[in-house]
């Protein structure tokens, strides 16, 4: 295999640089040259992330700060040394692509192999029914190919499509027998009707290998999301009238083509991140702030293209038609991106609209979508706005996770079964929200609206006291009867299964994750609280953070005012009834867009509260508490005895 465990297919490898096509070779005697040969000099950050994309294939704009953090290490820059061995594992890893498109002949003829898991040192295990079968994973930009190895010899190859809507991949825990002992796989699945496949990533090396096949797959999944939701739908005639936009999903796959093989060659150069996800355009845009606003500048930058003026034969629509359009977007080169297209809710959001509304702003010499000369592509803009609004969430997160302290174990199966009837009450009242028995739910509102504007509010909490206590008597006269039986209102909870001290130390230990995280994140919302309510956070040394507590304290402080000034002037009982419609909407097909905008605002403010600093003082014991209680006393008693001395 070529360069290690992950090959595959690809087409050939040639960078663009600044518009003209150089080989790697050429591109590597001119690094030398400026650089002096010795491999001294050292590329910052600032010049790595304005350079480094402009290569194609290299780097991403997005990812290029992630990329130059798993170059540099340590460093405080990426020497030539570095830069050269990087660029010889990525030419490794398309000619790898190659030699197994050779290898593989017409079996996936039509799908481009991206990585392949066959070592015999670095198996992977599909797992079945808790039996685990060693076997040949392929990636292809379109599926997931798994051919077991029995005793009889290889089986045929298992196909799983990632290109379907609801495929979903999640890290997960493995081991014999049901035992989730192994944390070095992943769940996979292509749907409700399908199968979820459970794939084990043995690494005797390290623990990398799952977390790099993870964003392998991750990534194929966003591209197609991507293409789902920022593309043009399928058939749409209307790509034939801007010039290249029937290109624009091969363009699109070539970027996510492009990530993975760059991860491949971090991965044998032992280079790679934390989370290698920061790693993969698609999926890091997917839950980065201000990735919605990226993604739609990758689509202008895909689909995007000249209007054509002259398809008027073969059944295509007249260019007149679409030019009629209002609203189109356009990119910095003048290419059209048509506002038909736009069918992710993303593009209604404020954040979109500002930066659109100033995307026509021009600087420098434009030559061409992905080159502009003194100024920057609109991919560019959008991935430094997305670059500060990450660095402010990290900054904000390490006060987070400054607050998060050791929680404390708890019966959880007692509390959840005390908790039972308020948890059956919330159900009840949650599927009446959803409207899943719609006569139910009507009913209920009627009776709602009967009591709020018939002026009955003020009886409902006594009738509820009443029949709070008429259902007490009841339950106790019929226990008198016997008529309840013995064991009504008994709590009963299931003993855990027979295990060993192993198995037992190991459910204790999760059981005591779940709590704490549990009250880690209560503390936090109310570190957060207090950092609101308090107006500060005294220790904060960063003007951003200063200014962002500032003004969300500020726009709580005019919420409750203008909610004092409603309640106020409006009755209550229309106010009340605003809100039961409200709660009774959400979920409808009219408002649900409208909600989903509302709630992810209200997360990106919430998520930009940093939390209040907390002090932990180290231990005293009663004896050191004792001797600094009695110097304390002797330095209060000090004074008192200096002035009668002075008295006397």
């Amino acid at each position: 295999m070529v360069g290690g465990e992950e090959g595959g297919w690809g087409g050939g490898f040639t960078m663009n640089l600044l518009g003209g096509d150089w080989e790697w070779w050429e591109v590597r005697k001119v690094a030398g040259e400026v650089t002096g040969g010795g491999g001294k000099g050292r590329v910052r950050e600032k010049a790595f992330v304005r350079i480094a994309p402009a290569i194609s294939g290299v780097a991403d704009r997005s990812t290029a700060h992630s990329l130059f953090k798993a170059l540099a290490g340590d460093e405080q820059g990426i020497s030539f040394n570095t830069w050269s061995t990087y660029m010889d594992e990525l030419l490794k890893v398309h000619e790898g692509r190659k030699l197994y498109e050779f290898e593989e002949g017409p079996q996936h003829s039509s799908e481009r192999i991206l990585c392949l898991g066959s070592s015999r040192k670095r198996p992977v295990l599909k797992w079945e029914n808790n039996n685990a079968w060693p076997g040949k994973l392929t990636l292809t930009d379109k599926a997931l190919y798994f051919e077991g190895v029995g005793l009889g010899g290889q089986k045929g190859a298992v196909r799983l499509d990632l290109t379907k809507h609801g495929t979903m991949v999640e890290k997960t825990r493995v081991g014999p027998l049901g035992f989730d002992l192994f944390d070095s796989a992943v769940s996979v699945s292509a749907g409700a009707e399908s199968k979820t496949w459970v794939l084990e990533f043995i690494d005797l090396g390290g623990e990398m290998r799952r977390d790099v096949w993870y964003a392998f797959i991750s990534e194929i999944i966003a591209l197609y999301k991507f293409i789902r939701e920022f593309g043009p739908a399928d058939g749409d005639q209307s790509v034939y009238n801007v010039y290249g936009s029937h290109k624009g999903k091969v363009r699109a796959t070539t970027y996510a083509i492009n990530s993975i093989a760059r991860l491949q060659a971090l991965q044998f150069m032992r280079k790679t991140l934390e989370d290698p996800i920061k790693l993969v355009q698609f999926s890091y845009l997917q839950s980065a702030p201000y990735g919605d606003v990226v993604c739609q500048t990758l689509a202008v930058n895909c689909w995007g293209g000249q209007l054509v003026t002259k398809f008027t034969e073969g059944g295509y629509v007249n260019s007149n038609e679409v030019s009629e359009s209002s609203n189109h977007v356009f990119d910095i080169d003048g290419s059209l991106y048509l506002r038909k297209w736009m069918r992710s809710p993303s593009w209604a959001s404020s954040a979109s609209v500002a930066f659109w509304k100033n995307a026509s702003v021009r600087r420098g010499v434009v030559l061409s979508k992905n080159l502009v000369v003194a100024g920057m592509t609109l991919v560019e803009k959008a991935a430094i706005t997305c670059r500060e609004k990450h660095s402010e969430v990290e900054k904000t997160q390490a006060t987070i996770y400054a607050a998060m302290l050791e929680g404390i174990p708890s019966n959880i199966d007692l509390f959840k079964e005390l908790v039972l009837p308020l948890t059956i009450t919330a159900k009840s009242i949650d599927k009446l929200r959803r409207w899943e028995e719609p006569h139910l739910t009507a009913a209920f509102l009627a009776f709602s609206y009967a009591i709020i504007f018939r002026n009955l509010l003020s009886f409902v909490f006594p009738m509820t006291l009443m029949m709070l206590a008429a259902g007490m008597l009841l339950l106790k006269g019929l226990r008198e009867q016997g008529r309840l039986g013995r064991y009504f209102g008994r709590v009963t909870i299931h003993d855990q299964p027979q295990s060993n001290t192993i198995q037992k130390i190991m459910a204790v230990k999760e059981a005591m994750r779940e709590v704490e995280k549990y009250l880690q994140n209560l503390n936090v919302s109310l570190l957060k609280i207090r950092t609101i309510l308090l107006a500060g956070q005294p220790q904060a040394s960063w003007l951003i953070t200063e200014l962002v507590r500032s003004l969300i304290t500020t726009e709580v402080a005019l919420v409750l005012l203008m909610s004092s000034a409603i309640l106020l002037v409006v009755p209550f009982k229309f106010i009340l009834a605003f809100l039961v419609f409200d709660i009774f909407t959400g979920e409808l097909e009219f408002r649900r867009q409208m909600v989903m905008r509302f709630m992810t605002l209200l997360k990106e403010r919430w998520d930009a509260v940093p939390a209040a600093p907390v002090v932990v003082l180290p231990y005293e014991g009663d004896e050191t508490r004792t001797l600094s209680q009695t110097r304390e006393i002797n330095d209060i008693a000090k004074p008192h005895s200096i002035q009668s001395n002075s008295k006397s």
